[in-house]
């Protein structure tokens, strides 16, 4: 009786290491198939030109085909939440960024929570925006500009690709973090927004780097600042708005997720076949012509630290805004 009761202690305790087993082995396999890497957005956007970078890359470090696919629609929550939904093997990766951190506050019914439901891979890029003015404008600088709007309280206008979009909430960060008021003008699509600022019709905007580096080059708008911490290797002459903003740090970034629940080996492996697909001075010089900066995260830990910090950065920026999706 003894022994049969340890025999069915025995084979119950091995029972309950099985599901383990399949999970461990596919990991170890893995990839054993084509892997699909979502995009949130239409061809031809940021993020789709970083997936199709990185993607012929890891596809040849992993040995098996990564297919992109874009799924746009609601300012890339249709993409996110495809990407949540699809099964945590390996075999559904996404481009994540700046726009799931604002959509997590700006958007009050999503069905999932990003920085719950999506296992963070790897960081890939940050790219700046560009305060950028009419060459009409009386302001030069950063510290003029601010004087300026304060003399003339909320007759500043300042445009952008729409509601809740980055170049919207890196304009409102600015007017948080220095008191100023300016009143928002959103456009459908951040290309009708600089052609206004281009005419004169609307003073200011915060457009991305690639979108308008010709423009600058060209003398057609005049740039007081870069977004980011530090200088634009594209920009070296213009001034980081942290420059003159203490604190300061807002633009759009890049990287890679799953579904949560991921296997972390495959998690593990992805992240390092990633950074040394960034450390590629090849790529490096890719993403510089782009106007973006590498940026490598050691470890998917890290990465997600990140993340976190920049949904609760821009929770407060939605907030301060009063933004609501249109």
């Amino acid at each position: 009786m003894k022994l049969a009761r340890r025999r069915f202690v025995q084979l119950a305790a091995s029972a309950a290491t099985l599901p383990a087993v399949p999970r461990i082995a596919s990991a170890q396999a893995y990839p054993a198939k084509p892997i699909h890497l979502i995009v949130a957005f239409a061809p031809a956007g940021a993020s789709d030109i970083i997936a199709r970078i990185i993607g012929p890359a890891l596809s040849e470090r992993l040995g098996q085909q990564i297919v992109i696919e874009n799924k746009a629609g609601a300012g890339g929550n249709l993409g996110t939440e495809f990407t949540v939904r699809a099964a945590p093997d390996g075999y559904t990766i996404a481009m994540v960024g700046g726009f799931n951190a604002i959509n997590a506050t700006l958007y009050d019914k999503l069905s999932f929570v990003f920085s719950r439901d999506i296992a963070p891979i790897a960081s890939i890029a940050r790219m700046p925006n560009v305060m950028e003015v009419n060459p009409a404008f009386p302001a030069h600088t950063v510290p003029e500009f601010i004087a300026y709007a304060k003399a003339n309280p909320a007759r500043i206008n300042f445009a952008s690709g729409g509601t809740g979009s980055p170049t919207h909430m890196v304009g409102e960060l600015f007017k948080m973090m220095t008191g100023i008021k300016m009143v928002h003008l959103p456009y459908r699509g951040a290309g009708p927004a600089l052609i206004d600022v281009l005419s004169g019709q609307v003073e200011v905007i915060f457009a991305t780097l690639p979108s308008s580096i010709g423009h600058i080059r060209g003398g057609k708008l005049r740039p007081p600042a870069v977004t980011l911490a530090s200088r634009s290797d594209a920009l070296p002459d213009v001034p980081a708005m942290r420059e003159f903003v203490a604190g300061y740090d807002a633009g759009d970034w890049y990287g890679v997720g799953a579904p949560k629940d991921t296997p972390v080996e495959i998690v593990g492996r992805l992240n390092r076949e990633i950074n040394a697909i960034l450390a590629d001075p090849k790529t490096k010089a890719r993403m510089a012509d782009l106007g973006m900066t590498v940026q490598i995260s050691d470890t998917p830990a890290d990465y997600g630290k990140f993340i976190a910090e920049e949904t609760e950065k821009w929770s407060k920026v939605v907030k301060f805004s009063g933004a609501k999706p249109d």
